[in-house]
């Protein structure tokens, strides 16, 4: 209930609030008040903080955001290589270090060093439960590689997403499609964001996450060797490395999951000269490189493939508008122009309903509140409905204009013989839905020199 994202967090939030303005209210000192007031930016302040977690749902414990936020908590064992490590002699260690009873039910995390391409970082594996069952003991799993997002490290996937609880009620229905899971850094430290590029003349990102840590973990743990056995997923940022990845590498893995993914790199803050702890700065690594710029951007490389290259199997996500766009745009380049129509047509009905007591109320006597908020609305459902809808947005704005024609007339307020606002309230724009967005803009333009 009080938890990051708990009514009763919220309701605590607000509680503190009102107490603190009843406090300015009716104390007597100015010492008091003054204190009062700036006492209530902190509530307030949290309370904007919570919604921002709550409608991402990036925190859902405060166990979780304590551990991301400051690193610590850190408790997962660590297995140091000794040698060049073999299958057989990491088995025999980890069973002197584990129940082999605890494990068979709820499975094994650990953490492990893995140094290649000039980078040494941490990555975090996790051994299904049937890697402890004797039906499994000469099993070589198939391994499902995770990235996460920037900021972000390996423990986000564990104290964050919960995966480990997630992909344990996913085997209790599918027990034989257990799989290790293999979460490596990405970026190097949360200051940083290295999308896994491969940076001409400085860190060989994507290399070390396709390359080095596949065959590291092949070499160590009892898994499938890199190749169509292995899966790539990733969420934000990760959910770019995945596709990139992917599309540069389509034998090194089976499968892709991109989850608010995007499809064409952004600036990368990257550590001074190159070098681990360095400070970081925001640079474009591909900057006079259109070759590689283009073989790194997924939305339009993709066009670019040999035809008889077999992908792996995509799978997408999107959670917000804004993701569902840009992955509609991107299986759009890919030539799945049906899929990506399919997407836009759901994306259009799922911003119609969000909007539709919105829309619904828009009526000829409004006031400024209430129209804003109608503008607000048509303007993202214009943006995502197909233009054979444009003709039922186009009606609406005939009451819009009528409750701003209303409040001008109100005000006493001289309209031009130009004004759009009076020309559309009398039902200037019936017959031309193919200009409805043009409309909105030159009515809204005249309602915000209302304000």
């Amino acid at each position: 209930m009080f938890e990051p994202q708990g009514t009763g967090f919220f309701l605590l939030l607000m509680v503190a609030f009102a107490g603190l303005l009843v406090w300015v209210a009716v104390a007597k000192q100015v010492v008091f008040r003054v204190l009062a007031a700036c006492l209530a930016f902190i509530p307030a302040m949290v309370f904007g903080v919570a919604a921002v977690n709550k409608f991402y749902d990036y925190y859902q414990t405060w166990g979780g955001a304590v551990s991301d936020l400051t690193g610590g908590g850190n408790t997962i064992p660590k297995y140091a290589v000794a040698g060049a490590g073999s299958n057989k002699q990491f088995d025999k260690d980890i069973g002197r270090v584990t129940s082999s009873a605890e494990e068979a039910e709820v499975g094994y995390l650990f953490q492990t060093t893995v140094t290649g391409s000039h980078i040494t970082r941490d990555v975090y594996v996790y051994l299904p439960p049937q890697y402890f069952q004797k039906a499994y003991a000469h099993y070589r799993f198939p391994v499902i590689e995770l990235l996460h997002g920037s900021p972000g490290d390996p423990e986000a996937w564990v104290a964050v997403m919960g995966i480990i609880p997630t992909f344990l009620n996913l085997l209790e229905a599918h027990p034989t499609d257990a799989a290790v899971l293999v979460m490596p850094d990405t970026d190097g430290g949360l200051q940083y964001g290295l999308q896994c590029l491969n940076n001409p003349g400085g860190i060989q990102d994507m290399t070390f996450i396709a390359k080095d840590v596949p065959y590291y973990i092949a070499r160590l743990v009892r898994v499938q060797p890199p190749g169509r056995e292995w899966g790539l997923a990733g969420y934000s940022e990760g959910g770019y490395c995945t596709a990139n990845i992917a599309l540069q590498d389509p034998n090194g893995y089976g499968a892709a999951g991109i989850m608010s993914g995007y499809f064409a790199p952004i600036p990368s803050q990257v550590p001074e000269h190159n070098k681990p702890g360095g400070k970081p700065y925001t640079v474009n690594v591909f900057a006079g490189h259109p070759g590689l710029l283009l073989l790194n951007t997924p939305q339009r490389y993709i066009r670019q493939l040999p035809i008889a290259d077999v992908l792996p199997n995509f799978w997408l996500a999107a959670g917000a508008t804004e993701d569902a766009r840009r992955l509609a745009g991107f299986l759009a380049a890919a030539g799945e122009e049906s899929a990506a129509a399919d997407l836009q047509a759901e994306l259009a009905q799922a911003v119609l309903a969000a909007h539709h007591e919105q829309l619904k109320g828009i009526s000829n006597k409004m006031p400024p509140e209430e129209i804003e908020r109608s503008i607000k609305a048509l303007r993202a459902v214009l943006l995502e409905v197909p233009k054979d809808l444009n003709r039922e947005v186009n009606r609406l704005l005939v009451p819009l204009a009528a409750s701003i024609h209303a409040i001008m007339r109100q005000r006493d307020i001289e309209i031009p013989y130009t004004s759009r606002v009076e020309h559309i309230a009398a039902g200037g724009v019936a017959k031309y839905p193919d200009i409805v967005t043009i409309s909105l803009d030159e009515i809204a333009a005249e309602f915000e020199g209302l304000c």
